[in-house]
């Protein structure tokens, strides 16, 4: 399974996600019809980035790569991605998103269906809601399809620790980053928080930590596995941060700017801000933060801060830092023996998660 990892994390998510939904569509063909939506939101792009990391760790740990265990562990690390599908869905409400992996979201999808089909009330609150069903039933479902995986009980047992903690953690994270929208807090603490507990925690570190409990690894290789997914979990979402602002669109699959319009105090902006204020650069400061949260924000002031950031240093302050993050997570790896070639494919893994560009 080592070499097609998201080929058979494709399989069993389908797999998976066509038995609930034939299920649902004999009980309730209505709500067949939604899930097939989600289905498709699941099915229809993402890195596997979650899964892949913690199969990893899981062969790192001494897990086969092929066989009845590994089987299990393929079905439980492949729920994570109903746990993303969830994230994702709520993220996208929760920031008014109209476009995600080039595509309508599925706010946006249901709204435009009410919208069509001349339903009663108003199509934006229906589309509303049944983002909020939909993320739900997805979080719902990763819960049954981990428990639906046949594992030792024990094994289930120790991975049972870092999966409850991933979901918890998700959702502080999704909380601290509308709270610092709220407040306006433009510190780079808060805005590091926001990283380290809505994407390192769950989208890295957590996945490690649970192949590698799946696996009956000792304290010492779960540490370390810790350690090095906290640090590149960070880094990704800087990554991220950058893209947001300037990546091609057509690659990631969302407008440029996106970020502004939504308000995120991210570290990227912060810096920037920072920079701005002791500079004595109180036009370009004011610039840059009229456009956080601006839903009519033109491409005019998307570019004029752009050029801001990188002419005040910010964009190469977070570049140095997911330099130096890399460079932390690296040494906590090779702090440790992992069963080959896992080592090599997480630190692979590491370079791509933070030189991407989508």
């Amino acid at each position: 399974m080592d070499g097609a990892l998201a080929v058979h994390v494709e399989r069993n998510l389908s797999a998976y996600l066509e038995r609930r939904r034939a299920g649902m569509a004999e009980m309730a063909p209505s709500f067949g019809s939604a899930v097939e939506s989600l289905a498709a939101f699941v099915l229809g792009g993402g890195k596997r980035i979650r899964p892949t990391f913690a199969w990893w760790a899981w062969r790192g740990a001494g897990g086969a790569g092929s066989g009845p265990e590994a089987e299990a562990v393929l079905c439980a690390v492949s729920a994570l991605e109903l746990i993303q599908a969830c994230a994702l869905v709520h993220d996208d409400l929760m920031d008014d998103s109209a476009v995600r992996r080039g595509k309508p979201t599925v706010h946006v999808e249901f709204a435009a269906r009410h919208r069509e089909r001349g339903w009663l009330g108003t199509s934006e609150r229906f589309g509303a809601a049944a983002a909020i069903l939909l993320g739900d039933l997805a979080l719902a479902w990763a819960d049954d399809m981990y428990v639906s995986a046949d594992l030792p009980p024990d094994r289930r047992a120790a991975a049972l620790v870092p999966w409850q903690a991933m979901r918890a953690e998700m959702l502080a994270g999704q909380y601290l980053d509308v709270l610092t929208q709220a407040k306006g807090d433009e510190s780079a603490a808060a805005s590091l928080s926001v990283a380290r507990m809505k994407t390192a925690a769950y989208t890295v570190e957590r996945p490690l930590h649970m192949g590698a409990a799946l696996a009956g690894a000792d304290e010492r290789v779960v540490a370390a596995l810790r350690a090095f997914g906290a640090d590149i979990g960070v880094a990704f979402q800087l990554r991220d941060d950058l893209l947001g602002m300037y990546g091609d669109t057509d690659v990631t699959g969302k407008p440029a700017g996106d970020d502004l319009r939504e308000g995120k105090r991210t570290l990227l902006m912060s810096i920037g801000l920072g920079r701005a204020d002791a500079a004595g650069r109180s036009a370009d400061a004011a610039l840059m933060r009229s456009a956080l949260g601006n839903d009519n924000l033109d491409s005019a002031t998307v570019e004029r801060t752009r050029e801001l950031l990188v002419d005040l240093g910010a964009v190469a302050e977070v570049e140095c830092q997911i330099g130096e993050l890399t460079e932390s997570a690296m040494r906590a790896l090779g702090g440790v023996d992992l069963a080959e070639p896992a080592g090599d494919v997480l630190a692979g893994l590491a370079v791509s998660a933070t030189k991407r560009a989508s």
